[in-house]
């Protein structure tokens, strides 16, 4: 049986069964964008953009676009009921004044310890931090969402992180195109895994050593 990787939408949908009723989220630049569209009916959960909205709705359909409602990814939104607008430092005031239970991240890598890469590849490029920085230090929980290797095959959950730190020991949870992993202060330990891989094939993708508590779950959405 060959093991089938998750999809962007399937790794968003994944993500945001985690998050509670209530919940104020930050959602990233690319595949955390997503996760916005998949909070089921039964919850009231309230999306902040740093560029100052709260109270982000789904993508807007098509044809009903408003170019002045923007998320961070430069994609037309909608607003959500009592949603709301501030101005760029009113927003930062959110983020740094603790006040985001999650920041959904995208990430380049992320190390055994929690250590988030996600701003830059190479010191000599021109950097696109944005609100990185002040998200993975000011949210309460920072979940990442991510595929599990590159383009080329190479881990991005690493011993070590090589690319230059977003912010060090403050990622909780990672979601995968393969597995859910939790990260604690014991290591890397693997909660779910896709239908087809075995833990040897998975540890394999991934340089840092995987703690096996229990049989993961069937990671199935």
């Amino acid at each position: 049986m060959m093991a089938a990787r998750l999809t962007n939408e399937q790794m968003s949908k994944r993500c945001s069964m985690d998050i509670p009723n209530g919940a104020y989220v930050n959602l990233g630049i690319g595949i955390p964008t997503l996760v916005g569209n998949y909070i089921s009916g039964d919850k009231e959960v309230m999306f902040q953009n740093e560029n100052g909205i709260l109270g982000v709705g789904p993508l807007a359909a098509a044809g009903e676009e408003d170019y002045d409602l923007m998320n961070v990814s430069a994609q037309p939104v909608t607003l959500v009921p009592g949603g709301s607008f501030v101005n760029h430092a009113d927003s930062f005031v959110m983020i740094r004044g603790g006040h985001i239970d999650y920041s959904i991240i995208g990430a380049l890598q992320v190390s055994q310890d929690g250590d988030l890469a996600n701003w830059i590849t190479d010191p000599n490029a021109i950097p696109g931090v944005g609100g990185a920085m002040d998200l993975a230090v000011g949210a309460k929980n920072v979940f990442v969402v991510m595929t599990h290797t590159t383009k080329n095959g190479e881990p991005k959950i690493k011993e070590k992180c090589t690319f230059p730190l977003t912010a060090p020991h403050v990622v909780k949870r990672i979601y995968t195109d393969l597995a859910v992993i939790d990260v604690t202060e014991e290591g890397l330990i693997l909660k779910e895994l896709v239908p087809g891989l075995t833990i040897a094939q998975l540890q394999e993708k991934t340089e840092a050593k995987l703690i096996i508590k229990e049989d993961p779950k069937p990671l199935v959405v």
